[in-house]
């Protein structure tokens, strides 16, 4: 099938090219905006303080190891040990309602640590809280000089997502594309023969004549 045909396929079923991504999108629109909640984002940073340096040590030799300590710090961040401490200390089962996101650059000793659910309070107390244990724990386990709080996770006013005309250009499109599939297999499913050119297509053999349809009198 051409590109040219397919696009008159599309015309003659133009009612179903536009219904059904029109269709798609309200019903993902509407669960979109009445039945998903919205996301709150709390954000905080740590910086990674290793010990003193001593004189034979040159600045690109500390920072190298700093990375590295980052590096396992951001592993403790997303340890069950951290995260069991800070359910227990906010009267939390577990932290599953919450995605919890840490970054952290081979460039840079600050670690980008990101909580986010739907009570947005709750996500702040559980970044600062994460913060504030990992900064004892890895202390305690790795001997880390000091993992400072540089900016503590304050309470979101605004919501992070979800991103709901994401969701509804997306369903649009998967909408098109049904669409678009529909009209091509009930196409190749068609095998009847309704004009001079299917006969042509069929047989190649050009067609020299045609029989008129005569209807019967009453």
């Amino acid at each position: 099938m051409t590109l040219l045909e397919l696009i008159n396929l599309m015309k003659k079923q133009l009612r179903l090219m536009i219904f059904l991504p029109v269709a798609c999108a309200v019903a993902v629109g509407a669960y979109a905006f009445l039945g998903m909640p919205n996301t709150y984002l709390a954000t905080t940073s740590l910086y990674v303080l290793t010990g003193q340096s001593d004189s034979n040590s040159n600045l690109s030799t500390d920072l190298t190891a700093s990375q590295l300590v980052a590096n396992d710090v951001t592993s403790l961040l997303n340890s069950s040990r951290v995260q069991k401490q800070v359910a227990e200390e906010l009267g939390l089962k577990d932290l599953s309602d919450y995605d919890i996101s840490v970054e952290s650059t081979t460039t840079s000793r600050i670690i980008e640590l990101g909580v986010s659910g739907t009570d947005p309070k709750q996500a702040a107390a559980i970044a600062n809280a994460m913060a504030e244990n990992t900064a004892e724990v890895s202390s305690e386990v790795m001997g880390v000089d000091a993992v400072n709080i540089v900016d503590p996770a304050v309470v979101p006013t605004s919501p992070s997502g979800p991103s709901r005309m994401l969701y509804i250009a997306v369903a649009a499109m998967g909408g098109l594309f049904l669409a678009v599939a529909i009209v091509v297999v009930s196409d190749m499913m068609n095998t009847r023969i309704r004009s001079a050119e299917d006969v042509e297509e069929l047989i190649d053999v050009p067609v020299i004549g045609r029989i008129p349809l005569v209807k019967s009198g009453n």
